[in-house]
């Protein structure tokens, strides 16, 4: 799930009663999942948002705490995915930069044995759950938010890829690492999401005032891998 509490509008007891809803109609035998990723931990060269001094970037590597699924929070995911990442028996995979937390019987199966790199590929949860025939929920956002569709990224033939940087933990303390990884780009998602809407594979509904799509996500993958390799011009690779 992928989530804006604020589209939904006023909510009588706001995410926790949200979450309780998912929950429920999932039922005991369904399993929520939502990204609990941590931009902030990551190479500070690359920042843009705000940027920062070139000097800065030596100091937040050799500073920056390294990641602790139980205490570092979300950043920018939303307040429902960090009511998940805090709700009882939620499990939350150790990736320093894209983990995710989940909630339900397969929460263990998707979220152990996330490599570093494949921060979103076949060793990560999203390709977990494309293993276990899940759903994409979009709950008031676009597909610009819509991670499962840089699985479809992975899948593409030699894929360009860049340096990725996190400061993480070690027996003996903390250390900046880092690893290479495809360079992902959700600049045209949602032209990607709107060629998948238009062939009616997914469902669309209102939840409160937000506009809201639910999709089996190996329909989704399978498609955008085909309309990637069509669609979009091949990028070399960042050293």
């Amino acid at each position: 799930m992928h989530s804006s509490l604020k589209a939904l509008g006023w909510v009588c007891g706001g995410p926790v009663a949200v979450v309780q809803a998912l929950l429920d109609a999932l039922g005991p035998d369904g399993t929520l999942v939502v990204p609990t990723h941590t931009p902030d931990n990551t190479d500070p060269a690359g920042w843009r948002h705000p940027p920062v001094p070139e000097s800065w970037w030596p100091v937040i590597r050799a500073h920056m705490p390294g990641f602790d699924p139980a205490v570092t929070p979300s950043r920018w995911m939303g307040v429902l995915a960090e009511t998940v990442r805090t709700w009882p028996g939620a499990r939350r995979g150790d990736h320093p930069q894209v983990s995710f937390a989940a909630v339900g019987p397969a929460a263990e199966a998707v979220v152990t044995g996330h490599q570093l790199d494949e921060m979103l590929g076949e060793r990560s949860p999203v390709g977990a759950v494309y293993r276990l025939d899940g759903d994409v929920l979009l709950l008031g956002v676009g597909h610009d938010s819509n991670t499962s569709l840089h699985l479809a990224e992975y899948r593409l033939p030699d894929p360009p890829r860049r340096w990725e940087g996190s400061a993480v933990r070690t027996p003996t303390g903390r250390t900046w690492t880092r690893w290479p990884d495809v360079d992902t780009d959700e600049s045209d998602f949602e032209q990607l999401g709107t060629a998948f809407d238009s062939t009616g594979s997914g469902l669309t509904g209102q939840v409160g005032g937000a506009a809201c799509r639910l999709m089996r996500q190996r329909a989704l993958v399978d498609f955008a891998v085909d309309w990637l390799a069509t669609h979009r011009t091949p990028r070399a690779s960042q050293r």
